[in-house]
């Protein structure tokens, strides 16, 4: 089995983010893997390991961006494709999942690609609309939000969570998957993970190896526009009420001023 996961490098949502003057949120080396692609890496990885087979891990972004694969190698990912290319900048999510395709394509041209796996959402956008975008552009079925999966034969299965009614999708393989974070617990890497990830090369791509044209992707081809982008104001202290006997009186009266009830 074949498996090609996508993963993301973003902003560290610990640490302090900020836009650019051109709305764009600032991107630098302190950017780490998407938590939630975690999940989609060990998904692939616990696959791979039950039927045989490789994982790729696959990306799209500026230099740095290259430590999202690097990180799933270290987890056990066997190769890395890094698509990089100014032209790229500014891209939105349909643009990037042109490019995903592309580039899942050219993986697929010596040996074919069984199954595509992403995570649910990026934290950087919160979309969650890549997983049906690359599908769509790969002319792939898309059993999107899995909490649970497996494949026997050629089919993979899925189980989602829809409020508290789950739901059990199958399709043939090839597919793409998107996971959540309730699919699994992402392992850690160990030391000998990140020794061997130090000898496996990284595979960086252009849009002309892609056979991409600038138009398709980047600022060029972008569907969306962002017109103007502001840090979030800090919130406002809230109220303390030192009770007296009357706190329950205030906090009545809080709550029907503000149509709360």
């Amino acid at each position: 089995m074949r498996i090609v996961v996508c993963v993301k490098h973003v902003p560290d949502i610990q640490g302090e983010r900020s836009f650019g003057a051109d709305a764009r949120v600032v991107r630098g080396e302190d950017d780490v893997l998407n938590e939630l692609d975690e999940n989609a890496v060990e998904a692939a990885l616990v696959l791979a390991e039950e039927h045989g087979g490789e994982v790729v891990a696959l990306t799209v972004g500026p230099d740095a961006a290259a430590g999202a694969v690097r990180k799933a190698l270290q987890l056990g990912a066997g190769k890395a494709v890094h698509v990089s290319d100014a032209r790229i900048v500014g891209a939105d999510v349909i643009g990037t999942a042109v490019v995903l395709a592309a580039a899942i394509r050219k993986i697929g041209a010596a040996e074919p690609v069984d199954l595509v796996v992403t995570g649910m959402a990026s934290l950087d956008g919160l979309t969650s609309m890549l997983p049906a975008a690359l599908a769509a552009c790969l002319d792939l079925p898309a059993l999107t939000l899995a909490a649970e999966v497996s494949v026997t034969g050629t089919t993979v299965r899925v189980r989602r969570d829809v409020g508290e009614v789950g739901e059990v999708l199958e399709a043939d393989l090839p597919a793409l998957v998107s996971v959540t974070d309730q699919a699994n617990e992402p392992r850690y890497p160990n030391f000998k993970g990140i020794m061997a990830a130090k000898k496996k090369p990284v595979e960086v791509l252009t849009l002309d190896d892609l056979g991409l044209d600038a138009g398709e992707t980047g600022a060029a081809g972008a569907r969306t526009r962002v017109v103007d982008a502001q840090i979030r104001p800090p919130r406002p202290q809230g109220q303390i009420l030192i009770d007296s006997g009357d706190a329950g009186l205030a906090l009545a009266a809080f709550i029907a001023e503000r149509k709360f009830i």
